[in-house]
């Protein structure tokens, strides 16, 4: 289940934070993708994301308590699967991931945080890898990656098998999608980034239609985890707000997602604002994302819970 995408409400997990992009980057044919070199743009995502993600765990610590096993589902290079590490010494972390390069890079990281004694890895298709836990979790996260599987309701029940009974599945799916520039931004059309997003969502309806038999679905998620046999706890909004002016790393994931935006729908888009995104990528062009001074990060991604009965 390596996924690539950006910050988006549909992204996966490479990028993510998880490590999945979070740029709506919906790279569907995975056999396509050097996760070799994805991985260093999928680990500045998950850093940036850092503050987020935080949150998130710390709300999650206080509803789980000590949990033995840890596994993080999607995992990509292991930023957040190291997080949790951080987040709960008592427990053993499992990332487990589709891309085997992306787990090389969680390994190193583990090792270099001092985690190594508690951390595994976990390679293959998800979630039927898992059925290779040497024993059921207490805490599973999966972050912007049931999207992409085309029975996302069949998939939470197959996560669900996987918790010990009373254990926690915390899926990240939604919120409200990364913005970058003002409504106005001095050049082209006033708007450009809310209709980027209606391309993106149109294109993103076509990926899920087109996946070998697709299941659609109304996404209530806690509906969804309800069907899949689990009892819905609670559902929290964490936001990332990082206001201009930003910092290097801010600027260059905003230069990174509208280009690969540019790449995934830029033949969607009319001329006029095709022409105004080349601007803003354009290293020369003083009103490009690479001078802006009003460039700035807002973003909210939403995580729902849920127990296996006892």
């Amino acid at each position: 289940m390596a996924h690539d995408h950006h910050q988006d409400t549909h992204g996966s997990a490479h990028e993510q934070g998880h490590g999945h992009a979070h740029d709506h980057g919906h790279a569907h044919d995975h056999g396509d993708i050097d996760w070799a070199e994805m991985a260093p743009h999928l680990e500045a995502q998950a850093e940036l994301y850092t503050p987020l993600y935080r949150q998130a765990l710390a709300w999650l610590a206080r509803e789980v308590t000590d949990p033995g096993l840890v596994v993080d589902v999607g995992s990509g290079p292991g930023v957040v699967s190291c997080l949790f590490a951080d987040t709960f010494p008592g427990a053993r972390v499992v990332a487990a991931d589709g891309a085997a390069p992306l787990l090389e890079r969680a390994r190193a990281r583990a090792q270099r945080l001092g985690f190594a004694d508690r951390f595994g890895t976990l390679a293959g298709d998800l979630p039927g890898a898992l059925t290779e836990l040497d024993y059921p979790a207490d805490l599973m996260w999966a972050s912007q990656s049931l999207h992409h599987l085309p029975d996302q309701r069949a998939a939470l029940a197959a996560l669900g098998g996987h918790l010990a009974p009373g254990g926690t599945l915390a899926i990240l799916e939604g919120g409200l999608p990364a913005r970058f520039l003002p409504r106005d931004i001095g050049i082209g059309r006033p708007g450009l980034q809310a209709r980027l997003r209606a391309v993106e969502e149109d294109a993103f309806a076509e990926m899920r239609a087109d996946l070998p038999d697709s299941v659609a679905e109304a996404e209530d998620w806690p509906a969804m985890l309800t069907a899949a046999g689990l009892k819905h706890t609670g559902t929290r909004s964490f936001l990332l707000d990082l206001p201009a002016p930003v910092s290097d790393a801010a600027r260059d994931y905003v230069t990174t997602s509208l280009s690969r935006l540019r790449e995934r729908i830029g033949d969607r888009l009319d001329a006029g604002d095709l022409a105004t995104l080349d601007r803003l990528l354009d290293p020369a062009d003083e009103a490009g994302v690479h001078r802006r001074q009003d460039l700035f990060v807002l973003v909210a991604h939403t995580v729902y819970t849920a127990v296996r009965p006892v």
